[in-house]
């Protein structure tokens, strides 16, 4: 779920959370020859009597429609998804890899987010733009075609990409095409248009799937994607490179190696840790260590290169809110994507039912925010660490309860439901408290590389998290286990990843000495 918080705080180097290098280049001032004129950054002063502007009136209506459907699509194709694969795995064989549902989308999200800023700051946001959705509508069409798992993983890889390039874009079109004045507008209401999704996804994702197929569910993108192209890319089209003409120019060949470009080492991040999941769910120890190792390493070495110095070795200060944002988005989004599976499969809920706690947590996970918000104010320029290692204590609570409801046969199964929403909860107020604290101690200068750097190590850990969870579902499979025994461990990897949070809450700030 995208931070509101993260968005803002960008606005002074018009960059999105992409997870790539902060380019160096200003946004273009309505002067600037990049900038179409009829599209303007920045207005007059209103004449007395005349209406404020609106993110609704024109010039900017139809481009702010798009944004919000753009982004809503993305929150209801990831938390709807996410109610009905244990359904899509079951129907097309798939429960052996389950992991790979979501840790395809994930990497390729790695991948299509870099790749589409890197376009934006070239070309324009338009083109990538299009792309991006032609790639998303192509994902969902092959995904709700599929005649079996692989097929199913490709249409997912390809959703990845498209739902990187959206995300990524949505930032850099409001601080293009947008004053000042409304950027902030905007920036809640791409908030607005992630959330709303979040808690009727799952429901109407559910109703699809048992009164009709989990086939609809894609289908049903199709033409909101195509109403979102038509919105979005008209006004866009008028928008020119965010710099000047020799800010954007390509560089001269051979000053950057190819392997040194942000696009390389996302690729390089995504395909060592394809390999390192892919190698933990062989049988043979002859093939599983080998493959295991050669992907850590690759994926170690990207991630060094793309995040801030001092992150692997948990430095205080934003490295820390790095690392604190992959230990809490492992934990929570590493147990939420197999909830679903656990109720369905082993509660033998409906996916209505199992889609109950999804919305729970994102329920609660608005709430518990909007608190932390609220009381923040006690911590300006003070560490967070309280709330940060509350936050953390609150969700390991959760994730025990929802681990009891579905794992324990003599507990009622909507324990869980109830557990998820105290695990939203905790989620809110860690999140919220965690990024504040991390970007308030960031330099005006690198506001958008640290909020990049979270934005990648949220995609990561959603990533690493699946696919473990994955393998564990297939291991215990290969060797006679129970996707019971495959849960526990998963929840238990989970829950160990939110006690670690509770431990390094402490190092959001450099110690007072």
């Amino acid at each position: 779920m995208p931070s509101e918080q993260e968005a803002t705080t960008q606005e002074p180097r018009g960059q999105e959370p992409s997870g790539r290098e902060p380019s160096g280049q200003e946004s273009p001032t309505p002067e600037s020859p990049a900038q179409d004129p009829s599209v303007p950054r920045t207005r007059r002063a209103p004449a007395p009597g005349a209406r404020p502007e609106s993110a609704f009136r024109a010039p900017y209506s139809a481009l702010t429609w798009g944004i919000v459907l753009s982004v809503g699509l993305v929150a209801f194709e990831s938390m709807g998804v996410a109610t009905v694969l244990p359904e899509i795995a079951g129907s097309l064989g798939g429960l052996h890899a389950y992991g790979w549902g979501l840790s395809a989308l994930m990497l390729a999200n790695l991948i299509g987010t870099v790749a589409a800023g890197v376009a934006a700051d070239r070309r324009g946001p338009a083109r990538p733009l299009a792309l991006g959705l032609v790639v998303f509508a192509v994902g969902c069409a092959l995904a709700g075609a599929a005649p079996n798992w692989p097929v199913f993983l490709a249409g997912r890889f390809l959703q990845g990409l498209g739902v990187g390039a959206v995300m990524a874009l949505a930032y850099t079109a409001i601080a293009l095409a947008y004053p000042q004045g409304l950027r902030a507008r905007m920036f809640a209401l791409v908030s607005g248009a992630w959330t709303v999704p979040s808690l009727v996804g799952p429901s109407i994702a559910a109703v699809i799937s048992d009164h009709v197929s989990w086939r609809g569910v894609f289908v049903l993108l199709l033409p909101l994607i195509a109403a979102a192209a038509a919105l979005a890319l008209p006004q866009l089209r008028r928008i020119g490179r965010p710099g000047s003409p020799a800010s954007t120019a390509a560089p001269a060949s051979g000053t950057t190696p190819w392997w040194s470009t942000p696009v390389a080492r996302s690729v390089l991040l995504a395909a060592g840790t394809g390999l390192l999941l892919a190698g933990l769910q062989l049988r043979q120890l002859a093939l599983l260590i080998p493959l295991a190792a050669a992907g850590a390493t690759t994926a170690v070495l990207a991630l060094r290169r793309v995040t801030p110095a001092g992150t692997l070795s948990v430095r205080r200060g934003v490295p820390t809110g790095v690392v604190l944002r992959f230990l809490l988005c492992g934990a929570y989004f590493g147990s939420e994507a197999f909830l679903p599976l656990g109720l369905v499969r082993l509660r033998e809920l409906s996916a209505t039912e199992a889609g109950l706690g999804l919305s729970a947590g994102a329920i609660t996970w608005v709430l518990g925010a909007a608190w932390q918000g609220r009381a923040d104010s006690r911590w300006s320029g003070r560490s967070r660490a309280v709330p940060i290692a509350a936050g953390f204590a609150v969700l390991l609570l959760g994730i025990a309860v929802m681990a009891l409801g579905v794992l324990v046969d003599a507990v009622p199964a909507l324990t869980a439901v109830a557990g998820w929403a105290i695990g939203g909860a905790g989620m809110g107020v860690a999140f919220n408290a965690a990024t504040t604290d991390a970007m308030e101690q960031a330099p005006a200068d690198r506001q958008g590389e640290a909020s990049g750097s979270m934005q990648l190590a949220q995609t990561l850990a959603v990533a690493v998290l699946s696919g473990l969870g994955g393998a564990a579902v297939a291991l215990s499979a290969a060797h006679g286990g129970s996707v019971s025994l495959a849960l526990t461990v998963t929840f238990a990897l989970t829950a160990a990843l939110a006690a670690a949070g509770v431990l390094t809450a402490h190092r959001i700030r450099p110690s007072a000495a």
